[in-house]
Protein backbone atom coordinates (compact mmCIF):
# COMPACT_ATOMS: atom_id res chain seq x y z
CA UNK A 1 0.00 0.00 0.00
CA UNK A 2 2.96 2.40 0.47
CA UNK A 3 3.92 1.83 -3.04
CA UNK A 4 0.62 2.96 -4.47
CA UNK A 5 0.48 5.44 -2.18
CA UNK A 6 3.51 6.54 -3.03
CA UNK A 7 2.95 6.80 -6.35
CA UNK A 8 -0.25 8.65 -6.27
CA UNK A 9 1.60 11.47 -4.35
CA UNK A 10 4.71 11.72 -6.98
CA UNK A 11 1.71 11.93 -10.21
CA UNK A 12 1.42 15.18 -9.46
CA UNK A 13 5.57 15.49 -10.17
CA UNK A 14 6.60 13.56 -13.22
CA UNK A 15 10.81 13.93 -13.17
CA UNK A 16 10.13 12.97 -9.81
CA UNK A 17 8.02 10.04 -10.82
CA UNK A 18 10.78 9.33 -13.01
CA UNK A 19 13.37 9.52 -10.71
CA UNK A 20 11.32 7.79 -8.00
CA UNK A 21 10.55 4.75 -10.21
CA UNK A 22 13.63 4.23 -12.29
CA UNK A 23 13.66 1.28 -14.90
CA UNK A 24 11.48 -1.40 -12.52
CA UNK A 25 8.83 1.48 -11.52
CA UNK A 26 8.71 3.06 -15.05
CA UNK A 27 8.59 -0.86 -17.03
CA UNK A 28 5.28 -1.11 -14.28
CA UNK A 29 3.59 1.77 -15.01
CA UNK A 30 3.81 1.22 -18.64
CA UNK A 31 2.64 -2.08 -18.39
CA UNK A 32 -0.17 -1.31 -16.13
CA UNK A 33 -1.49 1.24 -18.31
CA UNK A 34 -1.60 0.00 -21.71
CA UNK A 35 -2.36 -4.25 -20.15
CA UNK A 36 -4.73 -2.99 -17.61
CA UNK A 37 -8.26 -0.93 -17.51
CA UNK A 38 -7.43 0.50 -14.38
CA UNK A 39 -4.28 1.91 -15.67
CA UNK A 40 -5.79 4.48 -17.42
CA UNK A 41 -5.26 7.23 -15.56
CA UNK A 42 -1.66 6.70 -15.08
CA UNK A 43 0.81 9.08 -17.26
CA UNK A 44 1.94 8.18 -20.71
CA UNK A 45 3.02 10.29 -23.43
CA UNK A 46 4.24 12.71 -20.72
CA UNK A 47 5.94 10.37 -18.45
CA UNK A 48 8.10 8.91 -21.81
CA UNK A 49 8.88 12.20 -22.92
CA UNK A 50 10.19 13.33 -19.31
CA UNK A 51 12.46 9.74 -19.21
CA UNK A 52 13.93 10.87 -22.10
CA UNK A 53 14.59 14.54 -21.22
CA UNK A 54 16.40 13.79 -17.47
CA UNK A 55 18.04 10.99 -19.66
CA UNK A 56 19.73 13.44 -21.68
CA UNK A 57 20.70 15.29 -19.08
CA UNK A 58 22.97 12.55 -17.00
CA UNK A 59 20.49 11.32 -14.86
CA UNK A 60 21.10 7.59 -14.27
CA UNK A 61 18.70 5.78 -17.13
CA UNK A 62 20.16 4.87 -20.14
CA UNK A 63 18.09 6.00 -22.83
CA UNK A 64 18.56 3.01 -25.12
CA UNK A 65 18.33 0.33 -22.37
CA UNK A 66 15.02 2.44 -21.02
CA UNK A 67 13.54 2.13 -24.10
CA UNK A 68 13.91 -1.28 -24.81
CA UNK A 69 12.11 -2.57 -21.28
CA UNK A 70 9.52 0.01 -22.35
CA UNK A 71 9.23 -1.16 -25.58
CA UNK A 72 8.78 -5.17 -24.28
CA UNK A 73 6.17 -3.48 -21.94
CA UNK A 74 3.97 -1.72 -24.39
CA UNK A 75 3.43 -4.54 -26.55
CA UNK A 76 2.85 -7.25 -23.53
CA UNK A 77 0.86 -4.66 -21.91
CA UNK A 78 -1.39 -4.22 -24.83
CA UNK A 79 -1.25 -8.36 -25.43
CA UNK A 80 -2.56 -8.87 -22.05
CA UNK A 81 -5.47 -6.13 -22.45
CA UNK A 82 -6.49 -8.24 -26.16
CA UNK A 83 -6.59 -11.61 -23.97
CA UNK A 84 -8.40 -10.27 -21.38
CA UNK A 85 -11.26 -8.82 -23.79
CA UNK A 86 -11.86 -12.04 -25.85
CA UNK A 87 -11.32 -14.11 -22.59
CA UNK A 88 -13.89 -12.11 -21.02
CA UNK A 89 -16.13 -11.48 -24.35
CA UNK A 90 -19.18 -9.19 -24.12
CA UNK A 91 -18.89 -8.98 -20.09
CA UNK A 92 -16.87 -6.12 -20.24
CA UNK A 93 -19.54 -3.87 -21.75
CA UNK A 94 -21.76 -5.33 -18.59
CA UNK A 95 -19.34 -4.93 -16.38
CA UNK A 96 -21.06 -2.22 -13.67
CA UNK A 97 -19.29 1.26 -13.07
CA UNK A 98 -16.84 1.61 -10.35
CA UNK A 99 -13.94 3.60 -9.49
CA UNK A 100 -11.52 1.95 -11.59
CA UNK A 101 -13.71 1.13 -14.56
CA UNK A 102 -16.39 3.54 -16.20
CA UNK A 103 -18.30 2.53 -19.37
CA UNK A 104 -18.00 5.35 -21.07
CA UNK A 105 -13.98 4.98 -21.77
CA UNK A 106 -15.26 1.31 -23.21
CA UNK A 107 -17.86 2.84 -25.33
CA UNK A 108 -15.52 5.66 -26.63
CA UNK A 109 -12.32 3.23 -27.77
CA UNK A 110 -15.31 0.55 -28.94
CA UNK A 111 -16.64 3.92 -31.30
CA UNK A 112 -12.66 4.70 -32.29
CA UNK A 113 -12.26 1.12 -33.43
CA UNK A 114 -15.76 0.55 -34.81
CA UNK A 115 -14.48 3.93 -37.39
CA UNK A 116 -11.03 3.78 -38.02
CA UNK A 117 -10.45 -0.32 -37.61
CA UNK A 118 -7.19 -2.17 -37.23
CA UNK A 119 -5.28 0.87 -37.55
CA UNK A 120 -6.46 1.75 -34.33
CA UNK A 121 -4.40 -0.21 -32.17
CA UNK A 122 -1.53 1.99 -34.08
CA UNK A 123 -3.34 5.42 -33.64
CA UNK A 124 -4.50 4.29 -29.92
CA UNK A 125 -1.21 4.68 -28.43
CA UNK A 126 -1.02 8.04 -29.08
CA UNK A 127 -4.52 8.66 -27.24
CA UNK A 128 -4.67 8.52 -23.67
CA UNK A 129 -7.39 6.67 -21.84
CA UNK A 130 -8.47 4.73 -25.85
CA UNK A 131 -5.04 3.30 -25.56
CA UNK A 132 -6.07 1.41 -22.60
CA UNK A 133 -9.08 0.44 -23.58
CA UNK A 134 -8.68 0.13 -27.62
CA UNK A 135 -6.87 -3.33 -27.30
CA UNK A 136 -9.83 -4.67 -25.17
CA UNK A 137 -12.03 -3.62 -27.31
CA UNK A 138 -9.92 -5.75 -29.72
CA UNK A 139 -9.83 -8.65 -28.13
CA UNK A 140 -13.98 -8.45 -27.41
CA UNK A 141 -14.10 -8.38 -31.12
CA UNK A 142 -12.22 -11.35 -31.57
CA UNK A 143 -9.55 -9.26 -34.11
CA UNK A 144 -7.69 -11.69 -35.73
CA UNK A 145 -4.66 -12.42 -33.45
CA UNK A 146 -2.11 -12.19 -36.00
CA UNK A 147 -2.62 -8.65 -37.58
CA UNK A 148 -3.82 -7.36 -33.65
CA UNK A 149 0.14 -8.41 -32.83
CA UNK A 150 1.38 -7.14 -35.64
CA UNK A 151 -0.11 -3.61 -35.42
CA UNK A 152 0.62 -3.70 -31.62
CA UNK A 153 4.42 -4.33 -31.74
CA UNK A 154 4.37 -1.48 -34.92
CA UNK A 155 2.25 0.45 -32.47
CA UNK A 156 4.09 -0.04 -29.51
CA UNK A 157 7.46 0.20 -30.82
CA UNK A 158 6.58 3.89 -32.59
CA UNK A 159 5.10 5.10 -29.51
CA UNK A 160 7.68 4.45 -27.15
CA UNK A 161 10.29 5.27 -28.94
CA UNK A 162 9.25 8.40 -31.02
CA UNK A 163 8.04 9.91 -27.20
CA UNK A 164 11.63 8.94 -25.67
CA UNK A 165 13.41 10.33 -28.29
CA UNK A 166 11.63 13.61 -28.50
CA UNK A 167 12.32 14.11 -24.57
CA UNK A 168 15.87 13.14 -25.06
CA UNK A 169 16.45 15.56 -28.64
CA UNK A 170 14.56 18.26 -26.92
CA UNK A 171 17.09 17.76 -23.76
CA UNK A 172 20.06 17.55 -26.10
CA UNK A 173 19.80 20.27 -28.72
CA UNK A 174 17.49 22.59 -26.42
CA UNK A 175 19.29 24.95 -24.17
CA UNK A 176 17.74 25.33 -21.13
CA UNK A 177 15.10 22.80 -21.91
CA UNK A 178 15.40 21.07 -18.49
CA UNK A 179 14.44 23.79 -16.20
CA UNK A 180 11.67 24.02 -18.64
CA UNK A 181 9.83 20.69 -18.04
CA UNK A 182 6.88 21.76 -16.93
CA UNK A 183 6.61 23.48 -19.92
CA UNK A 184 7.29 20.49 -21.87
CA UNK A 185 4.55 18.22 -20.21
CA UNK A 186 1.85 20.73 -20.74
CA UNK A 187 2.71 20.65 -24.17
CA UNK A 188 2.74 17.12 -24.69
CA UNK A 189 -0.25 16.52 -22.66
CA UNK A 190 -1.94 19.23 -25.17
CA UNK A 191 -1.09 17.57 -28.66
CA UNK A 192 -1.98 14.03 -26.74
CA UNK A 193 -5.93 15.48 -26.08
CA UNK A 194 -6.28 17.48 -29.10
CA UNK A 195 -6.91 14.44 -31.30
CA UNK A 196 -9.72 13.93 -29.31
CA UNK A 197 -10.67 17.24 -28.63
CA UNK A 198 -10.91 18.04 -32.53
CA UNK A 199 -13.10 15.12 -32.94
CA UNK A 200 -15.28 15.96 -30.47
CA UNK A 201 -15.36 19.42 -32.19
CA UNK A 202 -16.26 18.13 -35.37
CA UNK A 203 -18.28 15.56 -33.39
CA UNK A 204 -20.37 18.52 -32.47
CA UNK A 205 -20.53 20.65 -35.00
CA UNK A 206 -21.96 17.83 -37.53
CA UNK A 207 -24.80 17.34 -34.54
CA UNK A 208 -25.46 21.22 -34.53
CA UNK A 209 -25.62 20.79 -38.43
CA UNK A 210 -27.97 17.90 -38.08
CA UNK A 211 -30.23 19.39 -35.41
CA UNK A 212 -30.11 22.88 -37.98
CA UNK A 213 -31.53 21.01 -41.11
Amino acid sequence: MSFLADLFERLRDLPALVQWAGYFGLTAIIFTETGLFFGFFLPGDSLLVTAGLLASQGFALDVYQLGLLLNVAAIVGDNTNYWIGRLTGARIFNRSESIFFHRKHVDRAHAFYEKHGPKTVVLARFMPIIRTFAPLVAGVGRMDYKVFLTFSILGGTVWIWSMLFTGYFLGQYVPGIDKRIELVIITVIFLSILPGLLAWLKERRHATQVAGK
